[in-house]
């Protein structure tokens, strides 16, 4: 089988891209990415040197995309993954939709020309700002979990998120255009006899990402607090107990080799929620307390202006994951975590590698 893995060289997919050619030696891969996140092409030679094929493209240009030699499989991993892209002041809104939605309509096009399998690398940030964001909510040992006295909105329970909650607007331009994406990934697949896999995933962490205060929080984190660089609780009275469940992306592995040799899947089977659950969750207050643990303390600012896009508390129930695939993460908080410490240990330049230009 052949594979194409787009983004290749961002930290999702060189994570998939790796643990791919580590588990099937039956599986070419071959990859495309444009190189515009910072610090990506440190990912480049590594990549070739496991005979993984990776091309310099941008799949917003139907010839980059185009010029692909067949597959019969896509990993669509590329994408602005920030829910403030198109809003902070440094990404244009169009920039996001033409990255996230265009790419992928690309992509599709690609598919049905080559009649190949298609997986969509989906987010938690398709479900909609206004029930989230209001939820009802209580402190718990230095973090946020939902009130059990207040009722709780359809699709949402103390064990997190399922894929019965909203996805109605909002949901912020980069929800959006994963929504949007969602949508015409399954119409494609009903309309071109295409086998179509929506896999929505919570934060996605592990050694080698790629942090920012807006994504790669986990990263971002560690390697800030260990380096002494300014830290800050944005939002929530400056408290910093909102709350995200962490997952490693090689865990997606299992399942999209599933996937990959699934073609006729029920169409209510075709979405689902992929994330650390409420045994990888943790609050930035929770995170501090680790790194406070293993490197010593360091002072955390306290900014309590809201952000825009923020929610409390964000856990992915993955019961219909386990349900359907026998899938569960296999990494736990813990190894994550060690994991980021120790290669922010043997990396102290990461930060300015990683940082935008």
């Amino acid at each position: 089988m052949k594979v194409l893995i787009t983004g290749i060289c961002g930290f999702v997919g060189s994570t998939v891209a790796r643990t791919l050619r580590e588990s099937r030696d039956d599986i070419e891969i071959i990859g495309i990415d444009n190189f515009r996140r910072a610090g990506s092409e440190t990912n480049q030679a590594p990549l070739r040197e496991l005979g993984i094929s990776v091309v310099r493209g941008d799949i917003r240009f139907a010839a980059d995309v185009d010029g692909l030699p067949s597959v019969d499989w896509i990993i669509d991993a590329a994408a602005l993954p920030s829910v403030l892209s198109g809003v902070d002041g440094k990404t244009q809104s169009r920039d996001v939709v033409e990255h996230n939605l265009v790419g992928t309509i690309n992509l599709l096009e690609y598919a049905k020309r080559h009649h190949a399998g298609f997986t969509l690398i989906s987010t938690n940030r398709v479900y909609s700002i206004s029930p989230l964001s209001n939820l009802e909510v209580e402190v718990h040992r230095g973090a946020f979990r939902p009130d059990l006295t207040r009722e709780f909105p359809c699709g949402l329970s103390p064990s997190g998120i399922t894929e019965a909650f909203s996805t109605q607007p909002p949901v912020s331009l980069y929800g959006s255009t994963k929504v949007a994406s969602e949508t015409l990934a399954l119409e494609y697949g009903a309309t071109f006899d295409l086998p179509i896999f929506i896999n929505r995933c919570g934060v996605l962490a592990g050694a080698g990402q790629f942090g920012r205060p807006d994504q790669g929080i986990l990263s971002y984190w560690i390697h800030s607090h260990l380096r002494r660089r300014p830290l800050r609780y944005i939002g929530f009275e400056g408290t910093g107990h909102q709350v995200r469940d962490a997952l490693h992306p090689r865990d997606l592995v299992p399942l999209l080799t599933q996937q990959m040799e699934c073609a006729h899947v029920p169409l209510d089977q075709r979405i689902v929620n992929l994330g650390g659950g409420l045994a990888n969750a943790i609050s930035l207050r929770q995170l501090t307390a680790w790194c406070d643990d293993r490197f010593g303390p360091h002072h955390v600012d306290m900014d309590p202006k809201p952000r825009r896009f923020d929610v409390p508390w964000l856990v992915m129930d993955y019961t219909k994951s386990e349900s359907l695939w026998n899938w569960h993460p296999q990494t736990s908080l813990l190894g994550i975590l060690d994991e980021i410490a120790e290669h922010a240990q043997q990396h102290p330049e990461w930060l300015d590698l990683s940082a935008p230009s």
